[in-house]
């Protein structure tokens, strides 16, 4: 008798009609008292075992149709095409044994309250609808890397400590280091990502980001993962055409390569790729503002565009639109100042519809040391803290752009889902720092 293969549930298609030994969990049972289906969950993906009493015995049938949730097995049977199944196979259980036993698991099919399934994260991860989560993060992150790989982008690893701050003051988490005072967790690796276009002109980082702000709305995280890009010799308006490219890009990418995931998540994506067959609209803030204003809105130059209101303009132009060039005083000080209107920036917000709200914050960069010192000034920032920053504009600065986009509200977008929280494996928000 041949050797079994052991294999996991990517392989499949490569072993039809033969015996195989698959090792995996025990994601759910149900059956009769002749025949028993077993959900068995390997490799992120959930397969069907059937076991009937005829071909098994009545002592081995008895003891499969007792196992508990999450009990840990290795089984041997004859895989076989189940058009029926969704992943397209089902095991014909022929033996199984028991690797690790299972308590009481916590999560059951039954109707569990958000608090208490984020209490059980380190469980959560392993039902149905998280599984799919997770595959779609997985993928979206390998076709970010991807697209950057694709157009000659050098990954730069940025600094997660950092001395300097990025964006507001009142949003930074702070620690003592060693004897140089404090530190903080970085808000953007954007000022360490514009030194290396000096050297390989485009760059982009991927990774953790930081921002204590005092928010509880269901589009924001005090920990989220952010992909930051920067070109050298790259103007405002080539800086729109460049985001708008990957972003459509890596979402069609990503929802081809997960449809099973997209299915389990009964996420009709039709809408979504119509979105992304079209142009982005692009209006400069004060037209927003003109438009919002004729709503009945009341708002006044300056003012932020919250999300409701980020919407009705979604809605207006029937998708994502760029809105560009808000006020000065607005947006952070490394932002270029608009040489046709000096109380604009050449800034621009990506927004996405159905809630979503801002995805991409993007803007060409200020060049000129004098200006960029300035604005530092009028920040009242430490200007000492970025001579390293400045020195940038004394040896060869060019013009040059860059954008920041959160991964968490891409997925949030992709997979249909309210809330940012079940986008990141384990979620930090204000009210919560467990598991």
């Amino acid at each position: 008798m041949s050797e079994v293969s052991t294999i996991d549930l990517y392989r499949l298609p490569e072993h039809v009609n033969q015996t195989v030994r698959i090792q995996g969990w025990v994601h759910g049972l149900r059956g009769s008292n002749a025949r028993q289906f077993l959900s068995l969950r390997n490799s992120g993906k959930i397969l069907q075992v059937l076991a009937e009493k005829e071909i098994l015995g009545e002592d081995l049938f008895s003891e499969i149709k007792h196992l508990k949730q999450e009990t840990s097995v290795e089984v041997i049977g004859k895989l076989v095409e189940n058009e029926k199944s969704p992943i397209g196979f089902e095991l014909v259980l022929s033996s199984f044994k028991k690797v690790g036993e299972s308590d009481n698991y916590p999560i059951t099919p039954k109707e569990h309250g958000i608090d208490f399934l984020l209490s059980q994260r380190h469980l959560w991860l392993r039902s149905s609808k998280q599984l799919a989560i997770i595959k779609v993060r997985s993928e979206l992150s390998y076709q970010i890397r991807k697209y950057f790989h694709n157009n000659q982008f050098t990954l730069i690893d940025t600094p997660i400590l950092t001395g300097s701050i990025g964006e507001s003051a009142g949003t930074l988490f702070s620690t003592e280091y060693f004897d140089l005072g404090n530190a903080y967790l970085a808000q953007t690796g954007q000022l360490y990502l514009e030194t290396a276009i000096f050297a390989h002109n485009k760059v982009y980082c991927y990774g953790p980001t930081f921002r204590a702000e005092k928010s509880k709305t269901r589009r924001h995280l005090t920990e989220f993962w952010m992909v930051e890009a920067e070109t050298a010799f790259l103007t405002h308006a080539e800086n729109l055409k460049l985001q708008e490219n990957f972003v459509k890009t890596v979402i069609k990418e990503t929802v081809a390569a997960c449809e099973p995931e997209l299915k389990v998540l009964e996420r009709d994506t039709s809408t979504l790729l119509d979105y992304i067959s079209k142009p982005f609209a692009l209006i400069d803030y004060k037209e927003a503002l003109e438009y919002l204003q004729s709503q009945g809105e009341d708002i006044t130059w300056g003012d932020d565009i919250n999300s409701e209101r980020e919407q009705m303009l979604c809605q207006k132009f029937g998708g994502p639109v760029f809105i560009q060039k808000y006020p000065r005083e607005a947006k952070a000080f490394y932002m270029k100042v608009n040489p046709e209107d000096p109380r604009t920036v050449l800034n621009a917000d990506l927004i996405a519809p159905d809630g979503v709200g801002e995805i991409i914050g993007g803007s060409e960069r200020e060049e000129s040391y004098e200006t960029i010192t300035k604005r530092l000034e009028e920040e009242n920032l430490p200007v000492e803290s970025y001579e390293w920053y400045l020195e940038l504009r004394k040896y060869g600065s060019v013009p040059h752009s860059g954008f920041g986009l959160g991964t968490e509200r891409l997925i949030a977008w992709i997979c249909g889902l309210q809330h940012v929280r079940e986008c990141i494996p384990y979620p930090r928000m204000m009210e919560r720092l467990y598991p």
